[in-house]
């Protein structure tokens, strides 16, 4: 017995459709990106449902319409109403991802002719398909955003960490921390690390400035240096203490910070002392409360603690007002006896 192979020819009509076939998309493919990228096409979760449901219904060499009734493709999606399977529908009509070809009757049906000329009323996902290319560019650039937005987060949050390390309670850092509870894009993102950068840039130049030192030229100059600064020094050291805030009028008028001492405060030194004591229970690091001190005078940096707490029903972030109004840009210009002397009038007014 003798068996012979048939086999088809690979020319003609059938052979081309079969190669048209292969190289079409895959339409779960498309449904994917189309997924990934619904906010780009103003899509919801409930309209990517809807079109799985739809895409369910396709058999391959079938063709790209949907045959079956809002009834059948409301239970395949899980129960949705077919009031809103309808609107989902009109959705992706109007976005242009599906045709609706209506027979007389309303019925979705299929009729071929002996020709092999074939008549389809239903819903079409070829517009879908056809723009296949278009959706997948769509995922794939909001992908490369979303690596870009992830990588900027972390750079961003690497130079935070260097500047709390060495400034824990700088203004523009808690700023930028409040600023990353939102969704942030990637021009927002840079934006913060342009900021962060300055921070660091200006941190580095108050750190490492290199003061000149002028030499005088002979012994008689160099006497006469030494006395101009011993003048000068004794002169700011004079301006500073008129600056300062009677003692008396300091507790009397800081009541807050009088509740947490035990003993009564008799000289400058106790109140430095129980300053250095309120600032880490106000949230101020100890490292910017010495700071202060160095920069404006112990004695200043002291009242201002004890003012900031008599006002923290006020401040809404009493670090963060103590670092501006000391180390800040308007450092200088701060003078705490004003403020004590607004406080008593604003405490005579209530008396």
């Amino acid at each position: 017995m003798t068996f012979n192979q048939i086999t088809a020819r690979t020319s003609g009509p059938a052979h081309r459709d079969r190669q048209d076939k292969d190289l079409s998309p895959d339409p779960w493919e498309v449904f994917r990106a189309l997924r990934d990228a619904r906010a780009c096409f103003g899509l919801k979760p409930g309209h990517i449902q809807s079109l799985q449901a739809l895409l369910s219904f396709l058999r391959p060499g079938q063709g790209t319409t949907v045959f079956a009734s809002n009834v059948e493709i409301c239970r395949r999606t899980g129960g949705v109403d077919e009031r809103t399977l309808r609107r989902h529908i009109d959705r992706f009509v109007e976005l242009g991802f599906i045709e609706r070809h209506n027979s007389p009757n309303g019925k979705r049906y299929r009729v071929s002719a002996c020709d092999g000329q074939t008549l389809s009323f239903g819903l079409s996902l070829a517009p879908m398909m056809a723009r296949a290319e278009e959706v997948l560019k769509a995922a794939s650039d909001l992908q490369d955003t979303l690596r870009d937005q992830v990588f900027l987060r972390k750079q961003l949050l690497a130079k935070l960490a260097i500047v709390d390390t060495t400034e824990p309670d700088n203004a523009v850092a808690q700023t930028v921390r409040k600023m990353l509870r939102r969704k942030l894009s990637a021009t927002q993102y840079q934006s913060l690390i342009d900021d962060i950068d300055t921070t660091l840039q200006q941190m580095s130049t108050a750190v490492d400035a290199v003061r000149p030192v002028h030499l005088s030229g002979n012994d008689g100059q160099i006497v006469r240096h030494l006395s101009r600064s011993e003048e000068v020094r004794k002169e700011s050291e004079t301006v500073a203490d008129t600056e300062l805030p009677n003692l008396q009028d300091l507790t009397a008028a800081c009541s807050e910070a009088m509740v947490y001492t035990t003993a009564p405060l008799a000289t400058w030194h106790d109140v430095e002392r129980h300053a250095a004591t309120l600032a880490p229970m106000m949230g101020i690091h100890r490292q910017a409360y010495e700071d202060a001190g160095r920069t404006l005078g112990s004695r200043k940096a002291a009242a201002t603690i004890f003012i900031l707490l008599q006002l923290s029903n006020r401040v809404r972030n009493c670090a963060a007002y103590f670092h501006s109004i000391t180390l800040g840009r308007k450092a200088g210009q701060f003078r705490p006896w004003r403020l004590l002397a607004r406080m008593g009038q604003q405490q005579a007014a209530v008396a």
